[in-house]
């Protein structure tokens, strides 16, 4: 979506949701949002808008079930062992490139399943 609007909605979701340590990975977060974009239906069309309510629901279940079944949790503190609510601790995140080895694998993950879906028809 070409929309600086969107690039600005995930700020809050960097380190969980701005460091908030027991919030949901961003990544993972923000694929959610992706779903619910993809999914959307106009809310005048109610049985649509039902229809598309429950897939989006349950296809962002999944994608959490399959992240913690892959990374062995969720939330954003435990993935990384870092709490960012700490003062520094966000510059010694970016400063150590965890995030190119870590986050990167996990924003890989839910590209390749949101992709998936998608080949699934869901």
């Amino acid at each position: 979506m070409d929309n600086e609007d969107f690039l600005w909605a995930g700020i809050p979701f960097l380190s969980g949701i701005s460091g908030h340590q027991k919030a949901p990975c961003g990544a993972l977060s923000a694929a959610a949002v992706a779903l619910g974009l993809h999914h959307r239906k106009p809310l005048a069309d109610k049985p649509a808008a039902k229809q598309a309510r429950n897939t989006i629901r349950g296809l962002a279940g999944r994608l959490a079930v399959e992240f913690e079944n892959e990374f062995g949790a969720i939330a954003c503190g435990e993935l990384l062992g870092i709490d960012f609510s700490q003062d520094g601790e966000y510059k010694r995140f970016r400063q150590s490139e965890i995030w190119k080895d870590k986050c990167q694998r996990y924003v890989t993950f839910l590209i390749d399943r949101l992709y998936a879906f998608e080949a699934k028809g869901q």
